[in-house]
C-alpha cells in the first residue's frame, strides 16, 4: 500500500534544506507526496522556533492540522524542527494531537517516524544536536534556476538574543568536497544561482582547519560549469578579511550583493548583546567594502527595542539609516525569547518597540525606492522564475533580490523560466522594477 503525506515547511532557508532533505529520504522509502494535508495519511510540519511570531505560526498550524485530524480527515501528525527540539520535554504533552516528534539532529529518521505513524503508534527521536552533519540527497522545492546551499549548521556565536545556539548546536561546517559535489549536483539539474547559506557562512572551515575557508570554497564554486550566480548570505561583520573581500570583488560569478547582519549600531548596546565588534567598525567595513566592490547592494538585520535602547540610541540607529543608506534591510522589533541573556534585561514594552520598527521601515522605503529608481533607463541580466499571474508578466530577480526577501522584476518577453534575459528597466513603482526583455539565453 503507498501511503500519502504532506509537508508544510515553515521558517528560514536552512530549515527549508531539511524538508528538502525529508522528502528525498520519504521518496526513497516509497510514500508518495500530495499538496494538500486533507485527505493525507499523514501531515509532516517542519517547524521554526526562533521568535515568539514564529512560534505562534508553528503553534496555529499545528492546531489546524489537528482540526482536520479530529474531522477525520488526516491521518497522523509529525512535527519537526526548531520548535519540536525547543520543546521536545513538552511539546507531546501540551499538544497531544501530535503523533511523532522529530529534533533537528534527526531529520534522518522521518521514514522510521513515518512507519510508526502509519501502524499507529507514536515516535519520538531527539539526538545530539551538536553532531557532526549528516549527508542526504534532496528534492528541490525551490527554483526553476536557483537553489539554496547550506555550508555549515549551527551557530557558536552567542549573541545575547539568540536561541539558535542552543536550538541548533554548536558551529560545525560541512567537508567541502561534499558542499562542491551537492553544487555540482545542482548545476546538473539546471541551477544557475546558488544561494550560499549558513547562520554564519564567514565561519566556514575554522571549525575543520582553523582558518576561514569561504573564500576558497567561493572559488571552487565560481568553477562549476552552469553555475553563473554565487550569493552570500549571512556574514557576520567581525570576520570579513582581506582575502574575502577580494575575492568577491574579483570573482564575477559572486553577485555583488551581500547580506550582513548587523542588528543595531550603537556600541553600548552591540557589547551588551555580545555582538564583538563596535558601531565603528561597521561604518568602517561598509565605507571599505563599497569602494572595492562598485554597484554592492548592502542587506542586513536591524532590532528596534533591543534591551538598553533609549531615544538617543534610537536615533544613532536612524541616523546611521539615513547616511549609510543600505539598500536593503530587514528591520525586527526585539522578542525577548526565553532562555536567553537579553530576556532577563530590561526593554522597552512591545508596543513601543513597534513603533521604533515602524519608523526605520518608513525610512528604508524612502531609500529602497531612490535606489530601485536608479535602475530606470539600465539593461540588467535577470533570473526568469515564470510568469505573474496577476499581470500575466514574466518575472524574476536581478543581482540586487534575494528570493521571497527582496524586490523582483516584471517585464515583457518570452524568456523561459530558469534562464537568464538582458532587460530594459523602464520605470520602478513601488519597490517593483518594470522593463522589457532585449535578449534571453534559454536557447543557447
Amino acid at each position: 500500500m503507498e501511503y500519502t503525506f504532506a509537508l508544510i515547511a515553515l521558517g528560514c532557508a536552512k530549515n527549508l534544506v531539511n524538508s528538502e532533505q525529508m522528502l528525498y529520504l520519504m521518496d526513497e522509502a516509497g510514500f508518495a507526496l500530495v499538496p494538500e494535508a486533507d485527505g493525507a495519511d499523514f501531515v509532516i510540519i517542519n517547524t521554526c522556533g526562533f521568535i515568539d511570531a514564529a512560534k505562534s505560526e508553528a503553534i496555529d498550524t499545528i492546531l489546524e492540522m489537528a482540526q482536520l485530524k479530529k474531522a477525520g480527515r488526516l491521518g497522523g501528525i509529525i512535527v519537526t524542527g526548531c520548535l519540536s527540539e525547543r520543546y521536545q520535554d513538552s511539546i507531546m504533552q501540551e499538544l497531544p494531537e501530535i503523533d511523532a516528534v522529530l529534533g533537528v539532529g534527526n531529520f534522518g529518521d522521518i521514514v522510521k517516524a513515518a512507519q510508526a505513524v502509519v501502524a499507529g503508534k507514536s515516535y519520538r527521536a531527539f539526538g545530539d544536536n551538536s553532531a557532526p552533519i549528516e549527508e542526504y540527497g534532496r528534492i528541490l522545492t525551490t527554483g526553476p534556476g536557483w537553489a539554496y546551499l547550506r555550508i555549515a549548521e549551527g551557530c557558536s556565536n552567542f549573541c545575547a538574543f539568540c536561541a539558535i545556539p542552543a536550538i541548533r548546536g554548536r558551529y560545525r561546517s560541512r567537508p567541502m568536497e561534499n558542499i562542491l559535489e551537492e553544487a555540482r549536483d545542482l548545476a546538473a539539474h539546471g541551477v544557475k544561482e546558488l544561494i550560499v547559506i549558513a547562520q554564519d557562512i564567514t565561519l566556514y572551515g575554522t571549525d575543520l582547519t582553523g582558518h576561514r575557508c569561504l573564500a576558497e570554497l567561493c572559488r571552487k564554486l565560481a568553477e562549476i560549469d552552469g553555475i553563473e550566480w554565487i550569493r552570500l548570505h549571512y556574514l557576520y561583520p567581525d570576520q570579513f578579511d582581506d582575502e574575502l573581500i577580494d575575492e568577491i570583488a574579483g570573482n564575477p560569478k559572486i553577485v555583488k550583493y551581500l547580506d550582513i547582519p548587523i542588528q543595531h549600531i550603537n556600541n553600548v548596546l552591540l557589547k551588551r548583546m555580545n555582538r564583538r565588534g563596535t558601531g565603528d567598525d561597521i561604518r568602517v567595513l561598509f565605507q571599505k567594502l563599497r569602494e572595492k566592490i562598485p554597484g554592492l547592494v548592502l542587506r542586513t538585520s536591524l532590532i528596534a527595542g533591543l534591551p538598553g535602547e533609549g531615544e538617543a540610541e534610537f536615533e544613532e540607529l536612524c541616523a546611521f539609516l539615513r547616511e549609510a543608506k543600505i539598500e536593503r534591510a530587514g528591520v525586527f522589533p526585539f522578542s525577548p525569547e526565553e532562555g536567553t541573556p537579553a530576556a532577563k534585561m530590561e526593554y522597552v514594552d512591545s508596543e513601543e518597540a513597534q513603533r521604533r520598527a515602524s519608523v526605520l521601515n518608513e525610512l528604508q522605503s524612502d531609500i529602497m525606492d531612490a535606489f530601485c529608481s536608479s535602475f530606470v533607463g539600465k539593461s540588467l541580466k535577470v533570473l526568469c522564475e515564470g510568469t505573474d499571474e496577476e499581470t500575466g508578466l514574466l518575472t524574476g530577480r536581478t543581482y540586487a533580490d534575494s528570493p521571497e526577501i527582496d524586490g523582483y522584476v516584471l517585464f515583457e518577453g518570452d524568456c523561459e523560466a530558469g534562464f537568464f534575459a538582458e532587460v530594459h528597466i523602464d520605470r520602478a513603482e513601488y519597490g517593483v522594477l518594470y522593463g522589457t526583455e532585449i535578449t534571453h539565453d534559454d536557447s543557447q
